[in-house]
């Protein structure tokens, strides 16, 4: 038979029927601090990410948001046409937004591929919604390159360029990352992949933040959660 708890025992001078109240145990205050600064440093951590929303799972793919998000912002490019335009050019109509570049041997087709199907999908609504694709590859991503490219897609796409600060602008605008990945040692200098962000944006027609879309996201499921948005 298992022992049992010992009691406690009697202090020499009280009696064993002695009923004084026993002293309370201490509290400890250790988690409470702990919690309090765990409060602190999320609170910095998103102050310092410059986010101002809670996200929720959305319908459609997306994401929903509560609040906004510190994502887009003006920039200066050029478009495959050869024309200059900023944000502005595209007030009043939802930017479905992305960043790739033409050598891209998977991703940037298969993304703007899923976007042209969401802009079909739309059908009339569609007209109100603009697909983008910003180059991360100004080098080799030259207006004409551009304009061949964007022609094997949805007819309303547009591809945008401009010099390396352009880009690099737009894309931190964005949260976007982008490198040129490392090359063999004997390899072509104009022969390299670029590592980037695949997430697909959309902006509203005031150029703020809606929602965003993972890669292999299909073009119905993209228009769904769109058109709740239009």
């Amino acid at each position: 038979m298992p022992d049992s708890p010992a009691e406690p025992s009697e202090e020499p001078d009280k009696k064993a029927d002695d009923k004084s109240t026993p002293a309370r145990p201490q509290r400890s205050t250790t988690p409470l601090v702990l919690g309090l600064l765990a409060v602190v440093v999320i609170g910095a951590l998103l102050y310092s990410l410059g986010t101002t929303y809670f996200a929720t799972s959305g319908s459609g793919g997306g994401t929903r948001y509560t609040g906004q998000a510190a994502i887009g912002g003006p920039f200066k490019l050029t478009d495959h046409t050869g024309k200059e335009v900023t944000e502005a050019s595209y007030k009043g109509q939802f930017m479905l937004m992305t960043f790739g570049y033409t050598f891209c041997p998977d991703i940037c087709p298969t993304t703007l591929t899923d976007m042209s199907d969401a802009i079909t999908e739309l059908g009339g609504d569609g007209d109100k919604v603009v697909p983008i694709m910003v180059t991360i590859d100004p080098a080799r991503d030259t207006v004409e390159h551009l304009k061949e490219y964007v022609g094997y897609f949805h007819p309303r796409t547009i591809g945008l360029t401009g010099t390396a600060e352009a880009i690099k602008s737009a894309a931190k605008a964005y949260k976007v990352y982008f490198a040129k990945a490392k090359q063999e040692k004997d390899a072509d200098p104009n022969d390299y992949l670029m590592d980037h962000s695949t997430i697909i944006y959309l902006m509203g027609p005031d150029g703020k933040f809606r929602t965003h879309f993972s890669h292999g996201t299909r073009g119905e499921v993209m228009a769904k959660r769109i058109r709740e948005l239009l």
